[in-house]
């Protein structure tokens, strides 16, 4: 699937009796080689927080191999196509995606946007035959700052309220972050909502609320520029706090 793939994690530090998938739509700043010239004056915009999320891959990786759980990944610039929203939303693709022909528009979704999907899903619905529910995260970070306006967290974490094993999930993840790491500020549905568009809504759309609990991590990215080992161990901390409210410890 070219830079769409799946990898099933070796056995990690923590096992668990239920099932997870982790995907990362927006891990990579690639743009395939047939679709370069679209971007030739835009290197500076692939390399900022609307090119990818930088972090995410790394922090999608952490956790996939520390659960054992199945990961997707796409390593393909969000501005050719957004994995993480629907067909038709408008921001599916970036300016210089929609002023291409139709045709063309259609091949790269059908090349990079519906394989991811396709994989997703069938990695989602294997994990709920074979336990009876999944748990989904997808790894995301978030810029400090937009148009101006301060990011006021660290880490946000993002459900639907109206389906209860999200809430609970979401609450207690958040609780033992406290725990974990009690100095970062943790908030739900923040920086965005966790219904607004994007591919853990579209699966709660196909998928029962007891069979299905999507979460979006999202890590603000000053943790992730930051040198030294603050965000190795942030990652680590990340981990521990889903151990321990999984109870995998």
């Amino acid at each position: 699937m070219d830079a769409e793939h799946a990898i099933v994690a070796g056995r990690g530090s923590y096992h668990n009796e239920f099932g997870m998938v982790i995907t990362c739509e927006h891990g990579g700043n690639r743009i395939p080689e047939s679709y370069r010239y679209l971007f030739e004056d835009d290197q500076a915009l692939l390399d900022s927080h609307r090119g990818f999320d930088p972090g995410a891959l790394t922090m999608a990786k952490a956790l996939a191999t520390a659960f054992s759980a199945p990961l997707v990944t796409s390593t393909i610039s969000r501005l050719l196509v957004d994995l993480n929203r629907s067909i038709g939303h408008p921001r599916l693709h970036s300016e210089a995606i929609r002023n291409i022909p139709t045709k063309m528009r259609g091949e790269i979704v059908a090349h990079y946007y519906q394989p991811y999907r396709l994989q997703t899903e069938r990695l989602l619905k294997k994990a709920i035959k074979d336990y009876g529910q999944v748990i989904h995260l997808s790894s995301h970070s978030f810029t400090p700052e937009l148009d101006g306006k301060v990011r006021n967290a660290d880490i946000g974490l993002l459900y639907d309220p109206s389906r209860p094993g999200e809430l609970e999930l979401s609450g207690r993840w958040k609780a033992a972050l406290k725990i974990c790491a009690p100095d970062l500020r943790v908030r739900r549905n923040y920086p965005y909502a966790g219904k607004d568009d994007g591919l853990t809504t579209w699966f709660r759309k196909r998928l029962s609320p007891a069979a299905y609990v999507g979460i979006e991590l999202e890590i603000n990215q000053k943790h992730i520029i930051q040198a030294g080992q603050h965000w190795p161990a942030l990652r680590k901390l990340i981990v521990e706090s889903l151990c321990r409210t999984l109870g995998s410890h």
